[in-house]
């Protein structure tokens, strides 16, 4: 697969997700289609994962420690809890 970003990643994704949902596909080109959506998924979801990973990294405090903090829509954060 040529390098590409999640974002391009995810739109070719939903590119083939509504090829296949369209259903004018023959089965062999839709099992290519599928194939191909496998690939894109697995993508997606290593570069999810490795996001996750950096983010705990700059969470975490002095001692090493992951801090969680709950995340807030800007509109909430301001509210009372």
């Amino acid at each position: 697969m040529a390098k590409k970003s999640f974002e391009q990643a995810m739109e070719q994704l939903e590119k083939i997700v509504e090829e296949l949902e369209a259903g004018d596909l023959p089965l062999e080109k839709a099992m290519q289609k599928f194939e191909e959506g496998m690939q894109l998924t697995k993508f997606c979801t290593r570069k999810l994962d490795d996001t996750e990973k950096k983010i705990d990294l700059l969470l975490r405090d002095k001692e090493g420690n992951v801090v969680e903090k709950p995340f807030l829509p800007d509109n909430k954060a301001d509210e009372p809890t």
